[in-house]
């Protein structure tokens, strides 16, 4: 199922939505707890994306349904607090974090902890998100490793070594890098976003780090390429 639910922030005083996918048989098991991944939106969307059209819920039923996943909670909700716009002045420049990093962690994580049954120690908790969502998912969990064990990036920049160095217990914390592109985006500008990130990577996995590179064939910056991407990460999440 997909449900919506709004909870209280008191940071923003407001009510704000989330989606929450639970797997098959969550309402039968009563006793039954799930691992849980945070997954963010884009630039331009909101917390409707990965739900309608990123078809998360089916990759999901599909995934469990093959026994080629263990089943989990997924968490959606919307990236922004401000008014920041795309196409607005500055856009995504002017986007400032730390309000929704204050959103997520402070208030989303424990209503969710505390309504949902969850696993809800750090081994157990993952964050993800595409574009933006995959900038946001770098720095909050880079400055959260008590919280977040499992970090995804799909078309949106990647882990190089130095960012572990400075991560106090990366290397002791961090259960999986999972780092995507469409394959028509890679090539000449990736440079630009910290590095190449098949070669980062590579230097991860190199230096003992559970670090997975998947080029989703054939596609840009589009919504097949991000969908692809949840079904490769989904596997790999929560193993242990």
């Amino acid at each position: 199922q997909l449900r919506e639910i709004f909870f209280h922030s008191k940071s923003t005083q407001s009510e704000r939505r989330a989606f929450v996918y639970t797997p098959p048989g969550y309402d039968q098991d009563t006793a039954k707890r799930y691992p849980v991944l945070y997954l963010q939106h884009g630039w331009g969307e909101n917390e409707y994306g990965w739900g309608v059209q990123g078809h998360a819920t089916r990759i999901m039923d599909n995934l469990i349904a093959e026994n080629k996943t263990r089943p989990f909670i997924i968490v959606m909700t919307y990236g922004m607090t401000n008014d920041t716009r795309p196409g607005g002045g500055g856009g995504l420049r002017n986007f400032d974090i730390k309000p929704f990093e204050t959103v997520l962690v402070e208030e989303l994580i424990p209503y969710v902890d505390a309504n949902f049954r969850t696993i809800s120690d750090q081994p157990n908790r993952a964050m993800a998100g595409l574009s933006m969502g995959g900038m946001e998912t770098k720095m909050i969990t880079l400055k959260h490793l008590d919280k977040f064990s499992h970090i995804g990036l799909f078309s949106g920049g990647s882990i190089s070594m130095d960012d572990v160095e400075k991560a106090a217990g990366f290397k002791e914390k961090v259960k999986l890098v999972f780092v995507s592109y469409g394959s028509k985006e890679l090539g000449g500008n990736r440079s630009g976003r910290g590095g190449d990130p098949k070669a980062n990577s590579e230097a991860l996995k190199a230096a003992g780090i559970n670090s997975h590179f998947y080029v989703s064939e054939d596609t840009a910056h589009e919504w097949q390429s991000w969908r692809r991407s949840l079904r490769e990460i989904a596997p790999l999440l929560f193993k242990n």
